[in-house]
């Protein structure tokens, strides 16, 4: 059916492959396997084997590759673009979804805890985005990068000065990169997830007090699950979101519309 042809033209992934972290499970499982849905191969970066994610990618027709490397060593992160690269893999979408926290009043707060976070959540992303766009870019393919931020990247949250400066740096390199890549072909973006219910957030939610805060703030009256985030993967990842580009796009059930 025409429509079919239309929808698929817009939103297929078919024939693209997909550098994807924090996967293994939340957000960012669930964002690959949509990106796997929509028809695009995936590269996992995982810290170890589990194979659990990759057979969730293969199970709905996929080919899903694992490339081992600790986010926190500058080093192995060098080594990811390359070794993709060795397998004869072209990468057309990169989705930056691996992210740490550490909690402490910032009076106390540890200056090893603090490097630890912005090398996982903003070095790591620079390094990957830097890698990945150059590979596009000299290939002169057309190519997606997908950064996560935060409702920090607007606000500064409490007890997590390491974690708000991480994502507020997420926001300014995405539209840095955009102003410079978008017109070689390279769309970046960012998605800033609300109040999720993660393992990243259980201190919340095991709070009653902060955690009935959240609720009653929140105008979708629920906290978010990270099935809400496969439709916007698929459209900034694909043909559907081609003139979009440095936006931060909030799935936040209209926080910060409140």
């Amino acid at each position: 059916m025409a429509e079919i042809d239309y929808l698929a033209s817009l939103f297929s992934l078919v024939g693209k492959t997909a550098l994807c972290t924090g996967a293994t499970r939340g957000i960012g499982q669930n964002m690959s396997l949509a990106l796997a849905k929509a028809g695009a191969d995936i590269i996992l970066v995982q810290r170890n084997e589990n194979p659990a994610t990759k057979e969730k990618v293969e199970a709905v027709g996929r080919k899903c590759y694992i490339i081992t490397a600790d986010l926190s060593s500058k080093e192995e992160v060098r080594s990811i673009v390359p070794k993709a690269i060795e397998l004869g893999l072209k990468i057309d979408i990169l989705l930056n979804c691996a992210g740490i926290q550490r909690r402490s009043p910032s009076t106390n707060f540890p200056e090893d805890a603090w490097e630890e976070v912005l090398q996982v959540n903003l070095t790591t992303c620079f390094v990957l985005c830097r890698d990945v766009g150059k590979h596009i870019i000299e290939d002169g393919r057309q190519g997606k990068i997908i950064n996560i931020a935060s409702l920090l990247t607007f606000q500064g949250g409490i007890t997590v000065p390491a974690y708000a400066a991480s994502k507020g740096g997420i926001g300014q390199l995405t539209k840095a990169l955009s102003n410079e890549w978008i017109s070689k072909g390279v769309n970046v973006n960012a998605i800033a997830p609300g109040y999720i219910a993660t393992d990243m957030n259980e201190a919340l939610i095991a709070d009653p007090v902060r955690s009935r805060q959240i609720l009653e703030r929140i105008p979708a009256q629920r906290w978010g699950n990270p099935s809400d985030f496969e439709g916007a993967a698929v459209f900034l990842a694909s043909n559907a979101s081609k003139y979009v580009s440095g936006d931060i796009l909030l799935i936040d059930g209209g926080w910060m519309g409140r």
